[in-house]
């Protein structure tokens, strides 16, 4: 899971991702989308790759890019369980009436 995370720390990564939601993706239409070097473009395909945040598929000359949803939601899913985020709240005790009074 930490390769998850790491891969979801970077901006260029996250964007990737919400392009890649949308519809798959070759490696050129990808890289039309930023202004970076290919080499450092490759970098983030690899490590979204590595996390199993993508799969990758030769047709002909080119790659194609799918975001591998189950792995994103997994990884979601952890950082809210760890958070706390979600969970269900334990149950309040009623409030006791005070002493003495009478309702």
């Amino acid at each position: 899971m930490t390769d998850v995370y790491r891969a979801l720390a970077h901006p260029v990564r996250r964007k990737i991702l919400a392009m890649l939601r949308k519809r798959a993706h070759t490696a050129g239409e990808l890289a039309d989308a930023f202004d970076l070097a290919k080499p450092t473009l490759s970098g983030h395909f690899a490590v979204l790759r590595e996390a199993g945040l993508v799969s990758v598929e030769r047709q002909g000359t080119s790659l194609i890019y799918r975001i591998n949803l189950s792995v994103a939601e997994e990884a979601l899913s952890s950082l809210m369980n760890m958070l706390g985020v979600g969970a269900p709240e334990a149950p309040r005790k009623a409030a006791s009436k005070p002493k003495g009074r009478k309702s």
